[in-house]
C-alpha cells in the first residue's frame, strides 16, 4: 500500500506572498474597524451638539415665549417646530411645559402627554444631551429650559434617532470597504508581482531546500582540489575558494577586489580580465603551471566571469620526463640499428675470411664507445645528468647537431642535495639542450656546448649555441611563456623556458641569458647548493673547480653511445 505523498513545502515566494497577502488584510481590517467605531463616536457627538443648538435656539426665540404666555401655546407652537424640524435635519423638536407635558410633537397624537426621558437637569437651568429610547425610537436627544425674567417657563427638546446615525456611519463605512478592498487589491498585485520575480530568482524553491543547498555549496567550495574563482561585471574577486587560495598563492582577503590587484603574472591576469571565454589556456604562476578555464556569466547582460584553475605542475614535469624518456628510447633503437651494422660488418669479414681483421673492427668500435661513455660519465658522474647528456647526445646526432660536454664540466656524484630533485635537473637542463638543438639545427657547423660544474655552493649549468641568438632586447621576454621566434606546433611554444624560469626561481637561483663566444646564445643558471660545510671542509666536499675563464682548454665532443655498465 502506497502511503500518500507529503505536500511539498511551499516555495519562500509563496510564502512571502501569503504572509504579505495576510498582513495586508489584517491591517484594512483593523483599520477599518477601528474608522467604524471612532467615526460612530464622532457621529454621535457631532448629532448631540447639532441637537443642543437646535434645542437653545428655539428656546431663545422670543416667538417662543410669547406663545408660551398664551392660552393654547400648541396652536402657534407646533407649526414653528415642525418648521425648525424640517430646516435643521433633526428628527424631532418637542416643546414641552415645566412638568414635561408636550406642546409640540412629529405625532400630533402625542401632543399633550408626557414627555418620556430625563428633564431633571433642564428644570436647575442646565442643557444636557443623553441617548435615550423615546416614542420615535432610540434617538441622541438635547434638553434645553426656556427662561423668562429669570424662571423657568418650559422646556425644548431637540434629537436625532440613532438609526439615522447609524445609516451615516454605514455609509462612511461602506467607502471605507471600498478604499480598504482596492487597497487589499493594488497591494495584493504587488505583493504578487514582487514574489514572482523572488520566485524566479530562487527558482521556486523554500527556505529549506535553499538552506540546504547553500551548506552543499559550502562544502562542494571547500572540498574541490581545482581552484573556482568568480569575478562580477566588473572583474572583481566574488568568490575564491580554498583550491584557488593554494593555486593562485592568496592569504589576504581578496573578495571585493579587482583581479589586477592580485599580483599575479601579467599574462594570468590579462586572461582573467578578459571577456572572452577561454579553454584550457596554459598560464604560469611563480611555482605552478596552471590550466585556466574562463566563462562568462550572462543573462541578457554581463554578470561576471567564472574561473576554473587546475594545477598541471606535476603533470608537466611528468611529460617533460616522458619527453626525454621518448628521445632516450630513440636514441637507443638508433644505437640498436647502427650496432647491427657494425655486427653485420664482423660477420662479413669472418665470412670473407678475414677474422683478424673482424676482431680489429669489433675491439675498436668497443672501445670507442666505452671510451666516449667513459668521457661523460667521467665529467659529470652526477646519474641523472650523465643520462641526460647521453640521451640529449644521441638525439642531437640524429637531427645533425653536435653535442659536446666541455673540459670544464666537473659534478661528483652525490654532491648535489637532496633539495635539488632530478626532476628539476631534467626540467632546466633538458629544456636548455632542447632549446639550443632548435637554435643550432641548419646552421653550419651546428654544435650545442654544455658545461656543467659547481663553483663553492652554486651549482652553475650553461649551454651554448651556434644558431642566430637572442636580441638584447628580447632579453627578459625570452623567458616568457608564449614567447618564441618558431611557429607554433600543437602543444604550442615558448613554454620550456619559462619552466626553467620557474624552476629556477623555485630553487632561489638565477638565469641569464648573453652572446656565445662563438655566436649563437648562451644560457646560464647558477643554482645554490643548500649543503652545510664548514670552512675546512669546503674545498675537499664541493669537487668543484674555478669558473672556466678564456684560457680553458677545448671542449670534447660527445658522439651518440650506448651507455655501459659504468654509467
Amino acid at each position: 500500500m502506497r502511503l500518500p505523498r507529503l505536500p511539498r513545502p511551499r516555495s519562500l515566494a509563496g510564502q512571502l506572498f501569503a504572509m504579505q497577502a495576510v498582513l495586508i488584510a489584517v491591517l484594512v481590517a483593523g483599520y477599518a474597524l477601528f474608522s467604524y467605531v471612532s467615526d460612530r463616536s464622532q457621529a454621535e457627538e457631532a448629532a448631540g451638539r447639532q441637537a443642543t443648538a437646535v434645542a437653545r435656539s428655539v428656546a431663545d426665540a422670543p416667538s417662543v415665549r410669547a406663545a408660551i404666555h398664551t392660552s393654547d401655546p400648541t396652536k402657534d407652537l407646533q407649526p414653528y417646530a415642525l418648521q425648525v424640524q424640517r430646516d435643521t435635519g433633526v428628527d424631532f423638536v418637542t416643546i414641552m411645559n415645566p412638568q414635561g407635558i408636550r406642546w409640540t410633537h412629529p405625532d400630533e397624537t402625542l401632543i399633550g402627554k408626557h414627555f418620556l426621558g430625563h428633564i431633571g437637569p433642564a428644570l436647575h437651568g442646565t442643557s444636557f444631551t443623553e441617548t435615550y429610547t423615546g416614542s420615535l425610537g432610540p434617538s441622541v436627544r438635547a434638553v434645553t429650559p426656556i427662561s423668562d425674567n429669570g424662571h423657568i417657563v418650559g422646556l425644548v427638546s431637540a434629537g436625532i434617532k440613532v438609526e439615522a446615525i447609524t445609516q451615516r456611519v454605514q455609509d462612511q463605512v461602506t467607502a471605507l470597504i471600498g478604499v480598504a478592498a482596492g487597497a487589499l487589491t493594488l497591494g495584493g498585485i504587488g505583493t504578487y508581482v514582487i514574489n514572482a520575480r523572488l520566485r524566479r530568482s530562487t527558482h521556486g524553491m523554500n527556505a529549506a531546500e535553499l538552506s540546504r543547498m547553500h551548506d552543499y555549496h559550502q562544502a562542494a567550495l571547500h572540498a574541490v582540489r581545482e581552484g573556482l574563482l568568480m569575478l562580477d561585471g566588473q572583474f572583481r574577486v566574488a568568490l575564491m575558494n580554498d583550491g584557488g587560495r593554494e593555486l593562485l598563492g592568496v592569504t589576504d582577503e581578496v573578495v571585493g577586489h579587482s583581479v589586477a590587484e592580485l599580483g599575479l603574472p601579467a599574462p594570468l591576469t590579462g586572461a582573467l580580465l578578459s571577456a572572452e571565454p577561454r579553454v584550457d589556456e596554459v598560464h604560469l604562476t611563480a611555482s605552478r603551471v596552471l590550466v585556466v578555464n574562463t566563462s562568462p556569466v550572462s543573462g541578457g547582460e554581463r554578470r561576471g566571469t567564472v574561473v576554473t584553475l587546475r594545477d598541471v605542475t606535476e603533470l608537466q614535469a611528468l611529460m617533460g620526463e616522458l619527453d626525454s624518456e621518448r628521445g632516450f628510447t630513440q636514441a637507443l633503437r638508433s644505437q640498436a640499428h647502427e650496432a647491427a651494422n657494425r655486427l653485420h660488418t664482423v660477420v662479413s669479414l669472418i665470412e670473407l675470411g678475414r677474422a683478424e681483421e673482424a676482431v680489429d673492427f669489433a675491439t675498436a668500435e668497443l672501445e670507442l664507445a666505452q671510451t666516449l661513455t667513459d668521457r661523460v660519465v667521467a665529467a659529470v658522474s652526477e646519474p641523472v645528468l650523465a643520462a641526460l647528456l647521453l640521451g640529449k647526445a644521441a638525439q642531437a646526432n640524429e637531427r645533425g647537431v653536435e653535442l659536446v660536454v666541455s673540459d670544464d664540466s666537473a659534478i661528483d656524484d652525490g654532491l648535489l642535495p637532496a633539495s635539488l630533485s632530478a626532476r628539476d635537473l631534467v626540467t632546466v637542463l633538458g629544456n636548455l639542450i632542447d632549446n639550443a638543438v632548435d637554435a643550432a639545427q641548419g646552421t653550419v657547423g651546428a654544435r650545442v656546448t654544455v658545461t656543467a660544474f659547481t663553483d663553492k655552493f652554486v651549482l652553475v649549468l650553461r649551454v651554448a649555441d651556434t644558431g642566430a641568438g637572442v636580441h638584447p632586447a628580447h632579453a627578459e621576454q625570452v623567458f616568457q611563456r608564449g614567447w618564441s621566434t618558431k611557429p607554433a606546433g600543437p602543444a604550442g611554444r615558448g613554454l620550456g623556458l619559462a619552466l626553467v624560469r620557474q624552476a629556477v626561481a623555485r630553487h632561489e637561483g638565477t638565469l641569464t641569458v648573453r652572446e656565445a663566444a662563438g655566436g649563437g646564445a648562451e644560457f646560464e643558471v647558477r643554482l645554490p647548493l643548500r649543503t652545510v660545510r664548514s670552512a675546512q671542509d669546503a674545498p675537499e666536499e664541493t669537487g668543484g673547480r674555478p669558473e672556466p675563464g678564456p684560457e680553458a682548454a677545448p671542449s670534447q665532443p660527445v658522439q651518440p653511445a650506448l651507455p655501459g655498465g659504468d654509467v
